[in-house]
């Protein structure tokens, strides 16, 4: 089984940083332009920010990016180096920031750990299972935060209605639905049956207007069965490892928020909570947009769901959300990335299957 080099390469592509940064600009222009209470006075609103909470956001940033460095070392039984690990994590979060939300970087994640030397079984199970993981901290947190919120996770606005052509509970349900039943269906082929996931796959591919993707559909079964051949036998400490990492990285990644919110507003516990649970439910709406890293698509969600607690801070809250937790990315992938393709095409050879 062989990497497709060239088409990992197209999606590695810094140019790329441009299109969610256009994107995202345009939403935040298009917002100005549409607001009639926009004025000068409003945008120098920055000026309020309480310096301690910004600070916290990007302290808590750190901690993030740092708990996910230590994931996909244990999630590797330490194969990767820490220098290796962050710089998966650093492509990786440049991938998913380049490419829609509904495709996600998985098979980029494939080629960064199989260029730094994890044997491509491996690779493959490593990044599946990193992907269920972080999926299923939305199907278990999910309900819990809209059982917490009191009825109050949705925002109750006719904008959010009419801005997004129907229902944002229906946007979120349908998300979570296709969420679970993913997880649920990988969960089962990668842990218990990735044979049966591979006839079946082969049996669909079977029927007429399917058959294009059989050979596709082949693959992909391979590479379950040999990424639950690689899962087998690890032990109780392992699982604990890699599950207190993924809560801890989820639970960091939207308490960032929190605590840009907080900069402009002071909020109570029980506010924190309501903030905390509404960005759950966004984010599971926004794994259902087509643009490169939900760009535009989070933008334009942000008022609906926090301007409440915000007022006139909205606008500058969006915006410094979204430079301290998403273009940062952008720019340190595309910064790395060509430092990184010389150590992995020139330096480090990758281990071949046993």
């Amino acid at each position: 089984m062989n990497v497709d080099t060239q088409k990992v390469l197209k999606t590695l592509n810094p140019r790329k940083v441009w299109i969610p940064v256009l994107l995202g600009i345009g939403i935040v222009v298009a917002m100005m332009l549409f607001d009639d209470n926009l004025t000068a006075d409003k945008l120098l609103l920055i000026s309020h920010a309480g310096g301690g909470s910004m600070l916290a956001a990007l302290l808590i940033i750190l901690c993030r990016d740092l708990g996910y460095i230590y994931r996909i070392r244990m999630l590797t039984g330490k194969q990767l180096s820490w220098m290796s690990s962050v710089y998966v994590i650093i492509l990786w979060e440049f991938s998913s920031a380049v490419t829609p939300s509904v495709v996600g970087g998985t098979a980029v994640a494939i080629f960064i750990l199989y260029k730094e030397g994890i044997k491509l079984g491996q690779s493959i199970a490593y990044a599946m299972l990193s992907a269920i993981l972080d999926n299923m901290f939305f199907v278990v947190a999910a309900p819990i935060a809209l059982f917490l919120s009191g009825g109050q996770a949705f925002p109750r606005l006719e904008a959010a209605n009419l801005q997004f052509g129907g229902s944002l509970e229906v946007l979120f349900y349908i998300s979570y639905g296709l969420i679970t039943v993913y997880t649920l269906v990988m969960g089962l082929a990668l842990f218990s049956k990735p044979r049966a996931f591979k006839w079946l796959l082969i049996k669909l591919t079977s029927i007429g207007f399917l058959r294009r993707w059989r050979h596709g559909a082949v693959n992909r079964g391979n590479e379950i069965i040999m990424a639950s051949r690689q899962l087998k036998g690890r032990g109780w400490e392992y699982w604990v490892k890699i599950s207190v990492a993924t809560l801890f990285v989820w639970i960091a990644r939207y308490f960032t928020l929190n605590a840009v919110i907080s900069a402009f507003a002071d909020m109570t516990v029980s506010q924190h909570l309501l903030i905390f649970g509404r960005q759950i439910v966004m984010w599971i709406t926004m794994l259902i947009s087509p643009t490169p890293g939900s760009s535009g698509f989070a933008e334009g969600l942000f008022p609906q769901f926090f301007s409440v607690f915000l007022g006139d801070y909205t606008l500058i809250a969006n915006i410094l959300w979204r430079m301290v937790t998403y273009y940062p990315y952008l720019i340190l992938g595309a910064l790395v990335l060509p430092r990184w393709l010389q150590r992995a095409f020139l330096t480090k050879k990758p281990v071949e299957e046993a």
